[in-house]
């Protein structure tokens, strides 16, 4: 192991490494209702049972007409019909438009026998039971066709997707009440190092509370997942073995904070080895935040060691951990998967980097004018109190060495 530490790896060929080492999960699915499949990733194709929206129906307030009876009414020649009927809301409508007569309708509302357009209440004055009409409109104006929105038999959601409200209530409007979706992962959360004491502990003299930990139970439930702490194992390498024994044979996959820099008593690589095969794949990554970190999968589980600094374990999650998320979810790859909302801004200040390595530089975002400038947050990392001023990263590729004062850059939003 000694010939590997530090052995560093560029962070896509991380998470190429890292993906390429883990199996499908297409055997991973359970059956929720509608309701409750919210941001979960749909397990198979789902084909459209019925017509949506099942009937024809008025896009606009107004009167459905034969749209023949309109041609070439304008303001200076009006159309004149005859009102014979209204059509109302969630009900059939039980009359015919022959020539010359005009139905009142809702949107929403029926298409009546023998109309085919609908035109819009503002183009229209109504007097008695004459409605004139001030412009025409052509077969199909304002109307909903029966299988417009969504055709029976046509492919409704792809294997793959992010259930989302918008999906949710197409489900509820075909009637679709229960959904394949693949299982949430379970990721086990550790701390070691003899330093950390519980959040509710006071710290003694040289002691700090377990801040990893919480942050990163809440990102795992962020991306969607289950999250499991296992608490704090202290810099003992047999408990720090059985405890993430556990947790792998409990989870999905482990990440175990703190013990994976160079140091006298970092057992994490020891404990990753010695968990399953083919082992540690990679310790290192060209990162700034999250240099030291280790890459492992322990008899087809992903096991991951972080730094013990918050601002480098968050970092190493929103980087590694995220993409492996998706792909233990179940989340089908394509256009926009896994890319950051991101806003523009320019730096207030210059920032210099190290070649060679890939930096994210932690910014707040203020309003100044017409446009948002992004400040530095330059704390060291190991402090959460700066970290959490953070409402944004910057990227610093590999090559550039910083970013200069009035510079334009992308800035990642940290959701």
């Amino acid at each position: 192991m000694a010939d590997d530490f530090l052995r560093l790896i560029h962070l896509p060929q991380a998470v190429e490494l890292l993906l390429g080492s883990l199996p499908d999960v297409d055997d991973e699915v359970e059956t929720v209702s509608s309701e409750e499949a919210h941001g979960r990733v749909l397990a198979r194709d789902l084909v459209a049972p019925e017509d949506l929206p099942g009937f024809e129906r008025s896009t606009m307030d107004g009167y459905a007409v034969r749209a023949a009876d309109t041609f070439g009414a304008g303001e200076g020649l009006p159309a004149y019909l005859e009102v014979v009927g209204e059509v109302l809301m969630g009900r059939p409508a039980d009359m015919r438009v022959v020539r010359g007569q005009a139905v009142r309708i809702s949107t929403g509302g029926v298409m009546p026998a023998g109309a085919d357009a609908v035109v819009m209440v503002e183009n229209t004055e109504l007097s008695g039971n004459t409605v004139e009409l001030v412009k025409g409109v052509a077969p199909g104006d304002n109307v909903l066709r029966p299988d417009e929105d969504v055709a029976r038999g046509s492919l409704l959601f792809e294997k793959g997707l992010v259930l989302g409200p918008p999906q949710i209530g197409a489900l509820a409007g075909l009637g679709i009440d229960r959904v394949d979706v693949f299982r949430i992962p379970v990721v086990g959360v550790i701390s070691t190092g003899d330093e950390i004491v519980p959040p509710g502990q006071v710290p003694g003299p040289g002691q700090v509370r377990d801040v990893n930990s919480a942050a990163l139970v809440a990102a795992v439930r962020q991306a969607g997942c289950e999250a499991r702490a296992y608490g704090i194992t202290g810099d003992d390498f047999d408990r720090l073995l059985t405890t993430s024994a556990q947790a792998l044979s409990d989870c999905d996959a482990v990440i175990i904070s703190g013990g994976s820099s160079a140091g006298v008593r970092d057992m994490t690589a020891g404990v990753l080895a010695a968990m399953g095969r083919p082992g540690v794949l990679a310790h290192g990554i060209y990162l700034k935040p999250g240099k030291p970190t280790l890459i492992a999968v322990c008899d087809g589980k992903p096991a991951l060691g972080f730094p013990g600094n918050p601002a480098s374990a968050l970092a190493v999650f929103r980087e590694l951990m995220v993409p492996l998320l998706r792909k233990l979810k179940g989340e089908a790859p394509g256009p926009g998967t896994g890319v950051p909302r991101k806003v523009e801004a320019l730096m207030d200040r210059s920032v210099s980097s190290a070649a060679g390595r890939l930096e994210l530089v932690p910014v707040s975002l203020h309003l100044e004018g017409d446009g948002l400038i992004a400040s530095p947050i330059l704390g060291k990392s190991n402090l959460i109190g700066t970290l959490a001023r953070a409402r944004g990263q910057v990227r610093v590729p590999i090559g550039v060495e910083g970013l200069e004062q009035g510079q334009s850059v992308d800035v990642e939003l940290l959701e």
